[in-house]
């Protein structure tokens, strides 16, 4: 057991982030609970921007140069595997197409118009937003336990939606996966991020991102099944993005409005 958890964690850091991870084969037995590690990367990722925002901070350096740099840190630790899959989906969206088609221009290696300007949109909205953060650095928690919400939600819907097709990445993890056992993990730590965050954070607006996080990911079900079918590594990529940039919007704005 405790191998089989070992191997998870080795395989969910090097599918999912830079960090060098010993080698372990791609089987069953070692890919049961990958998915329950996901959100370990994105904690790392929060302790990068946090580290970040110090040194910046303390640095006394430019908010565009911190904010350039913050929207960069999570495309660079996970190896800009969730912007990619933000990329597709918009190219795919934006065909206007059927849901078959749309699996085909996500599978296409080449990016289209509207990937492209779906991916420039995102930094530039991301990077605004960071900005706004360092200029008025008064809540910063969502910040740093965003990238790790975004990834529990993401795992939670690979094991939970059916997979529009029967390759790809989604499809891999969630055919090894021993699905029933990871969504109810990944349930309990959604469960302690809830409650961890209203003891840190009771403020309103924390109540309503919250309602926002967990209305997204209801949404985001119809939302595969109606567009294309079902889930893939891509819309699951696009998930992860659109949470994290919905925890860095709430840590902007609620300090504007506080």
């Amino acid at each position: 057991m405790m191998k089989g958890l070992r191997n998870g964690l080795c395989i969910a850091f090097s599918m999912y982030s830079i960090i060098p991870m010993p080698h372990v084969p791609w089987k069953r037995e070692n890919m049961q609970y990958a998915l329950c590690f996901l959100p370990l990367v994105g904690a790392l990722i929060g302790l990068c921007e946090w580290l970040w925002f110090i040194f910046c901070f303390g640095s006394k350096m430019a908010s565009l140069f911190y904010a350039v740099g913050a929207a960069l840190l999570p495309v660079l630790i996970s190896g800009g595997i969730h912007l990619d899959g933000l990329t597709d989906t918009c190219d795919a969206l934006g065909s206007h197409a059927e849901p078959e088609k749309r699996l085909e221009i996500m599978k296409d290696p080449h990016v289209g118009a509207f990937g492209v300007l779906g991916m420039v949109a995102f930094l530039m909205i991301e990077t605004a937003l960071f900005a706004q953060v360092y200029e008025k650095p008064y809540i910063l928690f969502p910040i740093w336990v965003g990238f790790l919400a975004a990834r529990m939600a993401g795992a939670s819907a690979v094991v939970s939606i059916p997979c529009a097709k029967n390759t790809g990445l989604a499809y891999v993890f969630a055919a090894n996966s021993e699905r029933e056992s990871a969504a109810r993990v990944l349930r309990i730590q959604q469960i302690c991020f809830v409650l961890i965050a209203m003891l840190m954070q009771l403020k309103p607006y924390m109540v309503i991102l919250l309602a926002v996080y967990f209305a997204w990911g209801y949404l985001y079900e119809r939302f595969c099944t109606t567009k294309f079918g079902g889930i893939t590594g891509d819309l699951a990529g696009f998930l992860i993005s659109t949470m994290e940039l919905l925890f860095v919007a709430a840590a902007a704005f609620g300090g504007v409005f506080l």
